[in-house]
């Protein structure tokens, strides 16, 4: 079932749904089957699966030279959405990126999907690849978000990049985008990152999926603004408990967000970091239970590979 028919079919009851990271390179799917076996009698909707682009490292040679290898650190995307699907019987819905991606290779990724019967895709420009200052769009591929879901909406109406195809098969992706209810890093300001959202909207995204946010205010001021420029399309917000005194630092400066005041006030109390995922585990219910009672589509959480936090939350609200 598409995310999109998830949500129709809960009739106004906020669903519940997570995000993972595959596993690096040379590990299995251990690690996690142990953090979503716990969660799944919570009944998830859907899981996201984050997808990686390659990224270039030195590798020393002889006589102390260095040499440049591409690798893809977490390559399993694709292939672990599937897995999911099939153990826990849930919908996946993998990441697909415009950076590090021509044109020919999202077409490929796609086809491979609804062949697996994955039908539905989170969009994402994503982000600079290591090393460099700002991002850069494969030249044979998208510069932004909007691409890909032109991309998969062609792909929908049976139009593929070969126009010679006879008789192709049509598609039936829902198609996820990303929003930011403080504006995307990159963005000049707030009204013209509305704008970027609008045109992701326009090319024919069905949901948003939002960056973390610590004040629910953001957020709903977010929604309002987004109808007050046509985008009616659901809109999910995506949750992440803090559990490090290190991440007062870390995520304002990754991801372009404010902490509330109140929030820095407590982990400041806090003697060490168990206290503070404690104390973590304590706000992001409480956001949760206001969420959740204003009635939004889904609590959507980032579990970033861990889930005995999100299990303390997710247990006072499902």
């Amino acid at each position: 079932m598409k995310v999109t028919e998830h949500i129709e079919k809960a009739k106004g009851q906020t669903l519940l749904s997570l995000e993972i990271l595959p596993p690096l390179k040379g590990q299995d799917m251990k690690d996690i089957i142990t953090n979503l076996n716990p969660l799944m009698e919570y009944n998830p909707a859907f899981v996201d699966v984050t997808y990686h682009r390659e990224e270039t490292i030195l590798e020393e040679v002889e006589n102390g030279m260095f040499r440049k290898r591409t690798v893809r650190k977490r390559p399993s995307t694709i292939a672990i959405s599937t897995a999911i699907q099939h153990k826990y019987n849930v919908d996946s819905v993998p990441h697909l990126l415009a950076g590090g991606f021509t044109k020919e290779e999202t077409e490929n990724a796609l086809i491979e999907m609804d062949f697996l019967g994955i039908n539905s895709v989170l969009a994402l420009r994503g982000d600079a690849a290591p090393g460099e200052k700002y991002f850069t769009a494969d030249k044979e591929g998208h510069a932004y978000a909007d691409g890909i879901v032109s991309q998969i909406k062609d792909l929908n109406d049976g139009k593929y990049l070969d126009s010679n195809i006879v008789n192709p098969h049509s598609t039936n992706f829902c198609v996820g985008v990303a929003g930011y209810p403080e504006k995307h890093f990159e963005s000049p300001n707030y009204k013209e990152d509305l704008e970027f959202l609008k045109a992701k909207v326009d090319a024919g995204a069905d949901y948003i999926v939002t960056q973390m946010f610590f004040d629910n205010q953001k957020y709903f001021k977010f929604v309002e603004d987004c109808r007050a420029i046509g985008i009616e399309i659901p809109i999910i917000p995506g949750l992440k408990p803090l559990s490090t005194k290190r991440q007062l630092r870390l995520l304002p400066h990754m991801f372009s967000l404010d902490l509330p005041c109140d929030l820095v006030r407590e982990v400041h109390k806090c003697k060490d970091n168990k206290a503070v995922r404690q104390l973590g585990v304590e706000w992001l219910t409480q956001q949760s239970k206001e969420l959740k009672e204003a009635g939004v589509p889904s609590l959507h959480y980032y579990t970033m590979g861990k889930s005995d936090n999100i299990q303390k939350i997710v247990k006072e609200l499902f």
